[in-house]
């Protein structure tokens, strides 16, 4: 193999982070399959595209509220036992929803809960899958793993809207529910095989011998304890506070695509769930150019979030523009490309910039922005789709997003001078 195409995969060198890959895959197409089939069935029951953004809300909330706490469980607790109950709680979920949408018992009221219990639940997951995950490879390679981890989840998303797109406009959205339940099984069958080498996957600290485990409340205190040194680190760190604001930014008005490309498609450009689902295999197909292109550098700096945020407002402000269903998916195509490389550029900073026993509460904080991205961007979006209409609120977003990528590039050029990153030391490898 060349030795350039070697670079792009390093990662897929380590046995269990193809696993992990491979079991990442058939859940992210599960998951995008049930998304789609929600925020469609959502918009046709409502008629509203607010309504539909609310779903969004209800599963982004809880991550905000929780994932501080969250953060750091995944610094103190085993990783492995943690995720295997959010697999399995997130595969009760979906059968529940596709139960409901089949019998039609409990209506709108009851997806709407069954969304906010799916929000507690990846509140919990976020954290903990992501310092799990880092522990599959060598920190030289955690910045290619987390492109791959990019590509493969583009790839089950292309799949499972195009599942999805397809199944929404011929069966009823219960199947699609009961399928994503089935695909989180493979998650669980990958936790059990692999067995992490380099690293710790968040462990609990160890008593002395003969010492009688902590209390209930004694735990909550440490959690909490944690939450707090969590926060004032955080506080402590300029570049970190800007790249997360600026994430929340063009998360909440640049990347909520499957409302604005709902509204677009039940709207101007009238093309139904199959065209809904056609839109977002475009975007999707993006973000595994974006994808491609993340794992071919070597090191993702600052100035490629700035660059590929500021581009992507443009793009966006001319999907607005576009008068037809041809031009508007190249544009979707275009942004997908360049929304998984700010998320691939994001994740990687957060983490090489963050002192190794910080990276849960850290990714923590970085679940939060994504989440308060989409509790307040996706039901602000929808409302605005309905009273001012699509195409002016991706020009009105484009425009405000554009703005906040030069304030931020202005911001970071001045605390980046005045700030030095953590040096993270080889680990030494830990024999499962």
């Amino acid at each position: 193999m060349d030795d350039s195409v070697r670079k792009v995969f390093i990662a897929l060198h380590e046995r269990d982070f193809r696993i992990w890959m491979g079991a990442g895959f058939v859940s992210v197409s599960g998951t995008w399959m049930q998304s789609l089939a929600v925020n469609w069935y959502v918009l046709q029951t409502t008629g509203s595209a607010g309504l539909m953004g609310l779903t969004v809300l209800l599963q982004s909330l809880p991550v905000l509220l929780l994932s501080s706490w969250a953060g750091a469980l995944a610094d103190r607790l085993p990783g492995r036992p943690l995720l295997l109950c959010t697999q399995l709680l997130h595969a009760l979920l979906a059968v529940f929803l596709a139960v409901i949408t089949w019998s039609q018992l409990g209506g709108l009221a009851t997806v709407y809960a069954i969304c906010a219990m799916g929000g507690v639940v990846s509140a919990i997951e976020g954290p903990a899958m992501g310092r799990f995950g880092s522990t599959l490879v060598k920190p030289a390679a955690l910045t290619n793993a987390l492109s791959l981890g990019s590509l493969v989840n583009s790839c089950g998303r292309i799949l499972g809207m195009a599942l999805g797109g397809i199944a929404a406009a011929m069966m009823a959205p219960a199947l699609l529910f009961a399928a994503n339940a089935a695909s989180f099984l493979g998650v669980v069958i990958a936790l059990l095989a692999i067995r992490p080498r380099h690293g710790a996957a968040a462990t609990t600290a160890a008593r002395p011998h003969g010492e009688s485990p902590p209390s209930p409340a004694h735990d909550v205190e440490t959690i909490a304890h944690g939450v707090r040194a969590g926060l004032r680190y955080l506080l402590r760190q300029p570049v970190i506070l800007i790249t997360l604001g600026l994430a929340t930014v063009l998360g909440s008005l640049g990347r909520n695509y499957q409302v604005t490309m709902a509204a677009m498609s039940n709207g101007p450009l009238d093309i139904g769930p199959s065209g809904y689902g056609l839109l977002s295999m475009f975007f999707a197909a993006g973000t595994v150019i974006g994808s491609l292109i993340a794992a071919c550098q070597s090191n993702l700096g600052y100035q490629t979030l700035i660059g590929a945020g500021l581009i992507t407002s443009l793009l966006q402000l001319f999907s607005g523009l576009s008068i037809g269903l041809w031009s508007f998916a190249t544009v979707m195509l275009l942004i997908g490309a360049g929304a998984v490389l700010i998320d691939t550029t994001v994740s990687a900073r957060v983490q090489l910039d963050t002192h190794t026993e910080m990276r849960g509460r850290m990714l923590a904080a970085m679940s939060m922005t994504g989440s308060l991205a989409g509790a307040v961007g996706a039901p602000l979006l929808g409302w605005l789709s309905e009273w001012v209409g699509p195409r002016q609120t991706l020009v009105l977003a484009g425009t405000l997003t554009a703005a906040a990528c030069v304030a931020a590039g202005m911001a970071l050029g001045g605390a980046r001078r005045r700030w030095s990153p953590p040096v993270h030391p080889e680990p030494v490898p830990v024999t499962p």
